[in-house]
């Protein structure tokens, strides 16, 4: 385990250096602060929400880099940054529900708000955890901000065919159980019942970035235009040749740490 505020990026060890609650739940997380004086006050926070994990132990990897980017924030522009890893992920308990996943960043954001130093926190995500991270600050008004990445408008393909989903769940890792029944009609029912952009404007007036790749395949940039217009005053930034996959594409991320710095500024 890393300690948080430690000087080197965090390696496979190092991942799980924090635990939270979330309901009945106990869940995993890396937490970075910043390593000039980790007991300082008046910090912003931040909560990095993964995706959701595609393919066999897609469950493992897919948030195998997001410590490193918590690491970057915490060292280069002296944030407080929490990577929760969602119900159903590896080192957390519980299973996969959309709705759960959304209820695990408003628990994060809670636990980040009380740790040492923080002030305010804001909310960040990838695919599927952007989308969450706006639905999540919708009803949790201790959230200021968001920096969405990709985001869906909706989770309408997965409402359409949940089992297919179920199945994909499985081979992430994210369920233990070997089926949902009785509770299979609530578990799908939040597919539908979850929205980005039904819940931004509970999020407006406060500030959303939004990025979106201009060839992303999985996510059409439609999306980020639709939510973008939902909210009625976010910044929108569309990467021209860009993918998916912005959690490594280098302008996106250059995208959010600027934000980031500003909303620093701007809440100082």
């Amino acid at each position: 385990m890393s300690r948080p505020g430690s000087s080197s990026p965090p390696g496979v060890d190092q991942f799980e250096n924090h635990r939270f609650q979330s309901g009945d739940l106990t869940l995993a997380a890396h937490l970075a602060r910043p390593p000039d004086d980790p007991q300082r006050t008046g910090l912003p926070g931040v909560v990095i929400c993964h995706g959701f994990p595609s393919g066999p132990d897609g469950g493992a990897n897919s948030v195998a880099t997001f410590p490193e980017l918590a690491f970057r924030i915490a060292t280069e522009i002296g944030w407080v940054a929490m990577v929760p890893y969602l119900r159903g992920m590896p080192g957390s308990g519980g299973d996969f529900s959309l709705d759960g996943w959304r209820d695990d960043v408003v628990a994060a954001a809670a636990d980040l708000r009380n740790q040492v130093g923080v002030d305010r926190v804001w909310a960040v995500g990838f695919g599927s955890g952007a989308a969450l991270a706006i639905c999540a600050a919708a009803i949790d008004d201790g959230i200021s901000g968001v920096g969405a990445l990709a985001a869906p408008a909706d989770w309408s393909d997965w409402a359409a065919n949940p089992r297919r989903l179920l199945l994909h769940a499985r081979d992430a890792g994210l369920l233990t159980m070997s089926d949902l029944a009785p509770d299979f009609d609530r578990w799908s029912g939040a597919l539908g019942d979850l929205s980005a952009e039904r819940s931004v404007a509970s999020l407006a007036p406060r500030d959303l970035l939004l990025v979106h790749g201009g060839d992303d395949e999985i996510v059409p940039p439609l999306d980020a235009r639709v939510v973008a217009s939902a909210h009625g005053a976010a910044t929108l930034r569309i990467i021209a040749g860009a993918g998916h996959h912005l959690r490594h594409d280098p302008r996106a991320i250059a995208i959010l740490l600027g934000w980031l710095d500003r909303q620093r500024r701007q809440h100082a």
